[in-house]
């Protein structure tokens, strides 16, 4: 490996000084041992500059393996810069937190944090949809809204991130893509079993849909996709007053039941393990089918 590296600097600042005339010198690997000294052969070269043998050293250094230089350090964010960079992401994913803030402001309800009745009306409005329109159940769902004629202000505010939206325009401009998005058989499930927990009035307690509420519920959910016995299944709940609510895996299971029963209902097996309510309703309309058979039977 030669000579180390403080030898080498000793024997250049003897030469300098002119302390090294006598002095033995080591000679270089690379030089037969009869050949005259380094120092001999040099001696009346001029020393080198400061930067050349500063260069020259680095190179042999690194030549030899003996000095890696480290690669460069990136350069340190500031504070500010780091929040440039935020608020240039921001413009970049399409929406500005401080626009979907003023929106909802906009709306907000004077003494609570919170869009009620009255906001999402004026709300509505602007979107240019009815309150009672299937767009409007999308766009809560999206939301996810805990209950009806409600938007908190962490349900409206991570909903717009969620569509990335900050504008009237913006939300109008995503209804085609909420459409497409139920299309999907799980994601209208999604819908479906969400809109149960929606129709329900948290703030007192309620755990069992009332049976208007899921009528109007049932009506709004399947406004794209109706199913063939929907009609006659309300039409069963409003002609039976005692029916007084709806429990919520009687609401889950309809959505099979409807995909499954077929439109004559010729295909209901009362040995599974439908809700009894299920049970009735087929009951029912056996009855009101074979009535109607006698009363048009002109043998009667």
């Amino acid at each position: 490996m030669g000579h180390c590296l403080s030898c080498c600097e000793e024997q250049r600042l003897a030469q300098y000084n002119g302390q090294a005339k006598n002095a033995p010198v080591s000679r270089p690997l690379n030089k037969p041992a009869n050949k005259q000294s380094y120092y001999e052969d040099h001696k009346h070269a001029p020393p080198p500059s400061y930067t050349e043998s500063s260069d020259s050293l680095q190179s042999e250094r690194t030549q030899k393996g003996m000095f890696n230089p480290y690669p460069k350090l990136p350069p340190i964010r500031t504070k500010s810069a780091q929040n440039g960079d935020s608020k240039r992401q921001s413009m970049s994913s399409g929406f500005s937190e401080a626009k979907i803030v003023a929106l909802f402001e906009r709306y907000k309800d004077p003494e609570e944090d919170c869009i009620l009745a009255d906001g999402i009306e004026t709300f509505c409005a602007d979107l240019d949809v009815r309150p009672e329109e299937f767009r409007v159940l999308l766009l809560a769902w999206n939301f996810q809204a805990a209950t009806m004629c409600k938007f908190t202000r962490e349900e409206f505010t991570n909903g717009c991130r969620t569509l990335k939206v900050d504008s009237i325009k913006g939300i109008q401009g995503k209804f085609p893509e909420m459409l497409t998005e139920i299309q999907d058989k799980q994601s209208f499930k999604d819908l479906y079993r969400w809109t149960y927990k929606f129709g329900l009035d948290v703030d007192t307690g309620q755990r069992t849909l009332p049976v208007e509420i899921a009528i109007s519920l049932w009506s709004l959910v399947f406004s794209i996709h109706t199913p063939p016995i929907l009609k006659r299944w309300l039409d069963f709940l409003d002609k039976h007053p005692s029916i007084r609510g709806v429990p919520k895996d009687t609401w889950d299971m309809f959505l099979n039941f409807s995909d499954s029963i077929g439109s004559d209902l010729s295909s209901y097996d009362d040995t599974e393990a439908w809700p009894s309510l299920f049970d009735d309703f087929v009951e029912y309309e056996n009855d009101r089918v074979n009535q109607n058979v006698l009363d048009d039977d002109p043998m009667e």
